[in-house]
């Protein structure tokens, strides 16, 4: 994903049991949330109960999708031999090809339905989330929160390492218990049939929640949304969050941020660090803001996306230029940190659910400036990887999160480091939050 900065930065500113009674999402086409009646709205919202979630995509709707992807009306191909001019040809072309014969989305399927997986209505909408608790009775509970074009998919590899860690290298003291909700709109969650759901409204509603799962302790985690929703919940201040660890983090100064996104030359007195975080930021404000324009301003428009699957694909991965690189690499065969079927099962869950113009409703719900700080008030964490959209200084997280309890550098990863390299990503989990056990 990424939204990313101010007024267009605004843009960020700038994601088990069987239940049927939630085929409401079992078909492709049918998957939106079913919205309360006027004359159940008031007992859908006070509805706390807990129910079990299930998902198995038709036949016909997977029928339909590959259907589609082999009728797709093609383009000329680029005339230039670079990416300068969106999403390759030839990329899409081996992406449409594995999509329609040899993918199987039932493997995916059978991963998910394999967790415990609930809903619950929290302020009139379902939230859909993965809820697994770990063995270990001192685990600290945890709430991952993904963004776009993210969703519950990107999390999946690391829950076995943070909630069983003696299975994977790691000590019993390490064990989360680990909560995955989808943002209302996305994925497995009930679509909003109202206005008001931005960052600080999920927030809340995660923090609802937390509490309806009869925490009374917790630390939060996310990036790209994530980040913004995780950082509304530390500023709104609930006493049962005692940390907040995120991979995107908002720390840079507002007259550096105002530089960058105008394309002035970089200010004087940028240490090494600092002048790379301003390099990438500036590169990304000039090249990387379209599709969150659009859906910035005029998210409905995007009809093209929920009609087409390979139209979906385009728009997606074409989120920051190294996380492209990275999945056109995977489609020429190279060995990445993400595979094919991993680039696949997330554009599906996406077609599958429908949920391409409600997913693109939060750009235009949020009002926050993405990049810069919010002076967060609890104990933070910060890891900073080498492909996000800037790799954030030290000199900046140290200013922009007061209470700093953990800074690193990593030597790897990009905007979708969890998914991409979990091991990393694990690690920074456990060291992030160990002072707060």
């Amino acid at each position: 994903m990424a939204a990313k900065h101010r007024k267009i930065r605004s843009i960020f500113s700038v994601g088990t049991i069987t239940l049927f009674v939630f085929l409401r999402v079992a078909t492709a086409q049918t998957s939106t949330a079913t919205s309360p009646t006027p004359a159940n709205a008031a007992a859908a919202s006070d509805d706390k109960s807990i129910r079990p979630f299930h998902f198995t995509a038709s036949e016909e709707a997977l029928a339909d999708m590959r259907k589609r992807i082999a009728a797709t009306r093609w383009p000329d191909k680029e005339i230039v031999t670079d990416a300068s001019q969106g999403v390759q040809f030839a990329t899409m072309q081996k992406l449409a090809r594995y999509w329609a014969t040899d993918y199987d989305w039932r493997k995916c399927e059978a991963k998910l339905n394999a967790l415990p997986q609930f809903i619950t209505t929290i302020d009139g909408v379902d939230v859909h989330f993965i809820h697994v608790r770990s063995k270990e009775k001192n685990a600290l509970p945890l709430i991952i929160t993904h963004g776009w074009p993210g969703s519950i998919i990107e999390q999946m590899k690391m829950i076995g390492p943070l909630t069983d860690p003696t299975a994977y290298g790691g000590k019993a003291e390490d064990a989360f218990d680990v909560v995955i909700p989808s943002i209302p709109g996305y994925g497995f969650s009930g679509k909003p049939t109202t206005t008001g759901w931005d960052p600080i409204r999920i927030a809340r509603a995660w923090i609802v929640l937390m509490k309806r799962l009869g925490y009374t302790r917790f630390v939060a985690q996310g990036g790209d949304w994530g980040n913004a929703v995780t950082e509304q919940m530390a500023l709104l201040a609930p006493p049962e969050l005692i940390g907040i660890h995120t991979n995107m983090p908002a720390t840079v100064p507002p007259d550096i941020d105002k530089a960058a996104f105008a394309g002035a030359p970089a200010p004087p007195g940028l240490s090494g660090d600092e002048k790379h975080a301003y390099d990438q930021l500036a590169f990304f404000y000039k090249q990387g803001l379209g599709y969150a324009n659009e859906m910035k301003n005029r998210p409905q428009t995007l009809y093209g996306i929920a009609d087409s699957p390979i139209g979906l694909a385009a728009w997606m991965i074409d989120h920051d230029a190294s996380s492209y690189a990275l999945i056109a690499r995977v489609f020429d065969g190279k060995s990445e940190g993400l595979t094919r079927d991993d680039i696949l099962d997330n554009i599906s869950l996406y077609w599958l659910t429908n949920t391409t113009i409600s997913s693109a409703r939060l750009y235009w719900e949020s009002k926050l400036a993405f990049f810069t700080p919010k002076n967060v008030p609890v104990p933070a964490a910060v890891s900073a990887f080498p492909e996000e959209l800037y790799q954030a200084p030290r000199s900046w997280t140290e200013k922009a999160y007061p209470k700093l309890i953990h800074y690193n550098k990593l030597p790897k990863g990009g905007h979708f480091a969890a998914w991409e390299q979990p091991e990393l990503f694990v690690g920074e989990m456990r060291a992030g939050f160990r002072s707060l056990r």
